[in-house]
Parts: structure tokens; C-alpha cells; sequence
């Protein structure tokens, strides 16, 4: 018998799963349950409930992933926050995106910063500070602070903080501390999410927390961050836009480690994102720019995924002369709402007969609890709120019978309040005997009435009256001819030829040709196999734009392609198994999926080890002058040789300091540097900067057997 156990927890958008390792890092057991928004304890719970218990008693490491915070990040949702900014112009206040993502309202630009080279420009407005603190104050859940060139100087940044904590009791994030880059608009950008997140991961951590307690599970709690290394829940608490990737980064090791494979293209299906990475030599690269998340890219060191908003769970829908498209708008599927709660069966049922208009097949639900929104509700969303607590609203009805609780309603759904139900691909999956987990007739019944409106209101499709697999079909090839665009425009990025906007566009044309003539669901193989390595030839792409529709008996092709011939496809995450065999035939690629797939973020969340980074930067302002640039200021040195060795003396102390902090339980410390340097005949060997990083490692702190 293992003398200690590890349990691994992932909470995502629709399941929470837990599994049990031995002290083999083997797993013993694994459970799934639904996960509950409102209270994810109660998921969290259910799951547990389902593992072995003597083995629960000898848990020595409890570790967490989620992609809630991915998902808030991809659906535009978060807290209310306020942003304080110092030293930020009009246009970099726009380039930064805060005001879509926030809104104008949220924002605070105040005089202040430095410059470059780490010197005021002008001094704090202390009283416009406090001000816009006090007025913010009772309508945000979280404050978020940067100023211009604080990586360089962040004395502003942190005299903010000290007037938000005198006044307020809301928690305060600064940027210096989450980005050491420059780049003032996407360290704002990446303050703000930060900010946005701290109700959502202390909802999680409290609920976890309470689980265990409950259960006298007394091991240490970690968190996997989106590097896929851990962290302590304290530490998560104060930087969770760490833990923006952290799903997927776990996803990512625990199919590593499921299958065995050391170089892969690993991609992970969930209910709300597929996210997908190149893996070689076991481990994934991560991305130096910061990870494409959605649209937004923050500044946290991560693994290099790409991450959609395509998973089970995402809204089927009508996109003008685009046709369907899918997500990234998450809602809840119709055979999962029927699953839970069947009173709703008899209104699709009736609503199949009825003429097709937007609110049928369409149910609001709870979605979260968020105390900062909640008390800033007007009456009637108020109302509309407590209305949700008895379960769910039919807005075909309330259309009708209360017109007013219909608008509250979509604005409690706007600000992530509340939840839609809606037409799903696992919905399709299910009127197509591909699920079974809900309810199939829910299924069938929403895939009539969805159909209907397709046709009836857009003019979309041919579907014969009453079909319900027709439509279900051509949801589910969309999913497929989606992934395989998004793994070959990954695999186009991997590469290095192309931009991400490049890729898109490049990726689009090599899925077409990749199923011409067939459906990716289809039986018939594919006529063309494709490559990112000959994709990244721009002529041979240019070529290929003029092709024209194939005629009927597909000719020899005039590429010779292949997509990832020396890398399987390594699919993990619930829906696996329905929809990665069809991709894999449709590219050509060989396909693994592993035992316990179903499972690989939680696996992932315990293999993991504590690691952080500090990065320190040394420049030559004026010849001769080597600068340091440190949290207490600027500091110069004579010589750039002595500037190097303090900066590592303290990127070492540092980043010991927060890895001890964060939870390990001691620590090595490696060193890496990056030189910008220019050699010529004239001025011989010239210095310009150098990026001195610490890293320092170990092991999780764990129980006593």
C-alpha cells in the first residue's frame, strides 16, 4: 500500500474531476462531477465523494487546476475593478484595450510615472489620488495599478498602493509585480485581468478549502499557475492572473505523463476552450511574448497554447454571410439543462411545433455569486436575480408575460451574473449517439426547434422538417474542420514563417484542401494531407488561393503535404474520444488517446514542482554608466561586470524568497542571462542591456505520511 497519496483536482466550466496518485506519481482512482457556479463546493464535493476514502486519510499534496479563469478571460467576464493609471497618455490608455474590456468608468488616469531611465516626470497628485480611490471604492470588488516605466522605478505604483489599503479594505494589485517587461498598454491590460480574477480564484480557493476541511484533508494546498509549475494558495490569492492558463498548462503535463509521449501536438477539448501545444522533449514551450488567450494576450510567463472559445459547451449560432459559427459565447447545453432539471421537456416540446423565433430552447440560470456585482444591482436586475434562485426562467415565456424581467435578465447575463442555455456540440454529440451522459431526447428536441430557426429566421439550410441528426451532423463536422484549422494554424506558429493573423488566414485555406469533397465526420478519406513546414511557403500558398471547386471525381493532388509527420496528436480532455479520431483521419496524423484522458488536467496538477523567476535589467544610459534597475530604484555601477553580479545576488534572494513563500520546500537557484551587445570595428565590443534571470526551484512542502 503507498504510504502517502496525492490529490489532484481540476475545476473546469462544466466538470470537476478529481483523481488520486500514489507516491508512483500512478493513478488509483479518478471521479467527474458537474461542476456547480453558484457554489463549486458542492462539485467539488461530489467529486470526492466518489474516491476511494480510506485513501482520502493519507492525502500528503492537494493540487488545484482550473480553467475558470481562462474561460472568464476568453467569455469577457470578470469582477468590477478600478484602474489607476500614472503617466498614461490618451493613446496608450486606448492601445491597452482596459476600455472594452472595463469599460470608460473604470478607468483612473492620474499625472505621474517616469521615464526610461527610472526618473520621475512628474510628482503623484496625491489628492485627485485619493479621490478617485473613494469614489471607486464602494462600487469595485478589486484595484489595479500601473504606472508608466515602473518596471523601472515602481515608487509611484506602490505609493498608490498605500493610499488604497489606508482607505479602502479591497485588495490592490501592482503591475511592476506581475510583468517585468515594457510595454505600459499590456502590463495596464494585464493588472486589470489580474484584478478581475481575485473574487473568482478566492471563490475557488474558499471552496476548496472548506471541502477539505469538512473531509480532515490536512495537506498542503497548491495551485498550478499557467507555466505549469505551483504555487500556495496565498500566492494565487495575490497574483491569479499567474493562474490564467493554469488548465491548460496541467492539461498539458498530464498528457505527457498519461502517454508517454516526450513530442506531441497535445490538444485539450473542455466545455468551454480546446487549447492546443507543441511539446518536445516532454515539456511544453513557453511562450517568451506572453499566451494568446481569446483576444487578449497578458503579460505572464506561460505555456505556448493556443486557446479558443470552441469546447462542448459553446453556442451554436448564426454569424451573417459567415453562416454557423461556434463560440466563443459559453451557455449551457439543453441536454445537460434537461438532465437537471426535466420540467423543461414539455416547453421544447411544445416549442417544436411553434413558429421558430430567437428566445426558444432559451433558459437563464444562476451562473455565480459575486457579492461587489450583487450590490450594485438596480431593483429590477435585483429582482430578476432572487427570481433565478427558484430555478430556471423560460424567456420564451417571460417574453410575453413580463417583458421586464427578460431585459434584467440579459443584463444580468452581460455582466456574468447569470447564464443562457442554448444549442450545443454536445448537444449535437447527443442527438447523434456520440454522448450519452444527458439527456437525448432534450437533445433531439432542442436540434428540431435550433434547425428551425436556422432556417426560418436566416435562411440557413436544407434540413427536411423534423430532422434533428441532419443539423447535428453539420454542427459536428463544424467542430471538426474548426480543430483542424486551429492545429494547423498552430502548427504554423509553431514554425516561426508566420504572425498569428498570417496563420489564421494561411491555416483557413489548408483545412479546406485538407477535406475537400468530404466530411470531416465522413468514412471517405481526406484528399490532401498537409504540412505546416510546406504551408509555410508563401508561393506555394499563393498557388494554392486560385484553386477552384473540385470537380466530382477529386484528381491526383499537386501537393504532396503532411501535417506533423514525427508528432502524434495527443488528445485529452471529455470529449476525446467523440471527436479526435475524425480529426486525426482528416490530417493524417496518428492518434493517442490515453488512459484516464478524460482526467489529465487533474493528473497534471500534481506532477508539477514550485518554481519562480525573477528577471533583472541592466543598461548602459551614458557610456560608462551601467544602470540597475531594482524595486528600490535605479542603481549604477562603474562597471558592468559588478552590475551583473549584484543583479544576481538579488534576482537570487528574490526569487528564493517567493519560491519558499509560494511553497516549496527548499530550493536551487539557476541562472540565465541575455546580452544585447554590438561588436564592430570603431567602438570594438558596445554594451547596451542585459536581462539577468533567477530561477529558483523545489519541491512542494507535503504533509508527514
Amino acid at each position: 500500500m503507498s504510504q502517502h497519496y496525492f490529490l489532484g483536482i481540476d475545476t473546469g466550466g462544466t466538470f470537476t474531476d478529481a483523481v488520486l496518485l500514489d507516491d508512483r506519481k500512478q493513478v488509483i482512482a479518478a471521479a467527474k462531477s458537474l461542476t456547480t457556479r453558484f457554489d463549486l463546493a458542492v462539485g467539488i464535493d461530489g467529486a470526492l465523494d466518489k474516491l476511494p476514502q480510506a485513501a482520502l486519510d493519507r492525502v500528503a499534496l492537494v493540487s488545484l487546476s482550473t480553467t475558470l479563469t481562462t474561460n472568464s478571460v476568453v467569455e469577457g467576464k470578470g469582477s468590477p475593478v478600478c484602474v489607476l493609471l500614472a503617466g498614461y497618455d490618451a493613446a496608450q490608455i486606448k492601445a491597452s484595450g482596459m476600455v472594452e474590456l472595463l469599460g470608460a468608468e473604470a478607468i483612473v488616469s492620474l499625472p505621474g510615472g517616469h521615464d526610461a531611465g527610472g526618473n520621475a516626470i512628474t510628482p503623484l497628485d496625491e489628492e485627485a489620488s485619493k479621490a478617485g480611490i473613494l469614489k471607486n471604492a464602494p462600487r469595485v470588488s478589486a484595484f489595479a495599478i500601473s504606472a508608466s516605466f515602473a518596471v523601472r522605478n515602481p515608487a509611484h505604483e506602490l505609493q498608490l498602493r498605500e493610499w488604497v489599503t489606508a482607505l479602502t479594505d479591497k485588495p490592490v494589485t501592482c503591475g511592476h509585480e506581475l510583468a517585468s517587461s515594457l510595454g505600459a498598454p499590456r502590463r495596464a491590460m494585464t493588472v486589470a485581468l489580474n484584478a478581475r480574477m481575485i473574487t473568482h480564484v478566492k471563490a475557488l480557493i474558499d471552496s476548496v478549502q472548506r471541502t477539505l476541511h469538512l473531509r480532515k484533508i490536512d495537506a498542503p494546498l497548491m495551485i498550478v499557475k499557467g507555466d505549469g509549475t505551483l504555487i500556495n494558495a496565498a500566492s494565487a490569492l495575490a497574483r491569479p492572473v499567474g493562474t490564467v492558463l493554469s488548465g491548460p498548462a496541467a492539461s498539458v503535463i498530464g498528457a505527457c505523463a498519461l502517454s508517454g509521449v516526450q513530442n506531441a501536438i497535445v490538444a485539450d477539448m473542455g466545455g468551454t476552450t480546446t487549447d492546443i501545444a507543441v511539446v518536445r522533449n516532454g515539456r511544453p514551450e513557453l511562450s517568451v511574448d506572453g499566451a494568446l488567450i481569446g483576444d487578449w494576450r497578458p503579460m505572464v510567463e506561460a505555456v505556448k497554447v493556443y486557446s479558443i472559445g470552441l469546447g462542448g459547451d459553446s453556442e451554436v449560432r448564426f454569424l451573417g454571410g459567415k453562416g454557423l459559427a461556434i463560440g466563443p459565447r459559453r451557455v449551457v447545453p439543453i441536454s445537460l439543462l434537461a438532465h437537471a432539471h426535466p420540467e423543461v421537456l414539455p416547453v421544447l416540446e411544445r416549442q417544436q411545433n411553434e413558429s421558430p423565433h430567437g428566445s426558444q430552447i432559451r433558459f437563464a440560470l444562476r451562473l455565480h455569486s459575486d457579492e461587489a456585482l450583487i450590490s450594485r444591482l438596480p431593483d429590477d436586475e435585483l429582482r430578476a436575480w432572487e427570481r433565478l434562485a427558484k430555478g430556471p426562467v423560460d424567456l420564451e415565456r417571460s417574453n410575453i408575460e413580463d417583458r421586464p424581467l427578460s431585459r434584467a435578465l440579459a443584463r444580468l447575463e452581460r455582466k456574468g451574473l447569470a447564464i443562457y442555455s442554448g444549442f450545443t456540440p454536445s448537444d449535437a454529440a447527443h442527438v447523434l449517439g456520440m454522448a450519452t451522459h444527458w439527456s437525448q431526447d432534450a437533445a433531439t428536441l432542442a436540434a428540431r426547434v435550433w434547425a428551425r430557426q436556422m432556417r426560418y429566421m436566416y435562411g440557413l439550410g436544407t434540413w427536411t422538417l423534423g430532422d434533428a441528426v441532419g443539423p447535428s451532423r453539420q454542427v459536428v463536422d463544424l467542430v471538426l474542420s474548426t480543430i483542424c484549422q486551429k492545429l494547423i494554424e498552430a502548427g504554423l506558429n509553431d514554425a516561426g514563417q508566420m504572425n498569428e493573423d498570417r496563420a489564421s488566414n494561411m491555416a483557413a485555406l489548408l483545412t479546406q484542401m485538407a477535406l475537400q469533397g468530404r466530411s470531416p465526420s465522413g468514412s471517405n478519406k481526406p484528399t490532401a494531407i498537409v504540412s505546416a513546414d510546406a504551408a509555410a511557403n508563401s508561393g506555394a500558398a499563393a498557388s494554392a488561393q486560385t484553386t477552384t471547386t473540385p470537380p466530382t471525381a477529386a484528381p491526383a493532388s499537386v501537393f504532396s503535404l503532411r501535417f506533423a509527420p514525427d508528432m502524434p496528436l495527443v488528445a485529452v480532455g471529455a470529449p476525446a474520444s467523440s471527436y479526435y479520431p475524425a480529426v486525426a483521419d482528416a490530417l493524417g496524423m496518428q492518434l493517442r488517446v490515453p488512459p484516464y484522458a478524460e482526467v489529465a488536467n487533474a493528473v497534471g496538477a500534481v506532477l508539477g514542482e514550485v518554481s519562480q523567476r525573477i528577471h533583472i535589467t541592466v543598461t548602459q544610459p551614458v557610456r560608462g554608466t551601467f544602470r540597475l534597475y531594482t524595486k528600490g530604484g535605479p542603481k549604477d555601477f562603474a562597471g558592468v561586470d559588478a552590475a551583473i553580479v549584484h543583479a544576481k545576488e538579488l534576482a537570487a534572494t528574490e526569487a528564493t524568497q517567493n519560491a519558499l513563500s509560494a511553497g516549496a520546500d527548499g530550493v536551487t537557484v539557476a541562472f540565465s542571462q541575455t546580452d544585447n551587445t554590438v561588436n564592430n570595428d570603431i567602438d570594438g565590443n558596445m554594451f547596451f542591456e542585459a536581462i539577468v534571470t533567477a530561477t529558483a526551484s523545489g519541491a512542494p512542502c507535503m504533509r508527514a505520511p
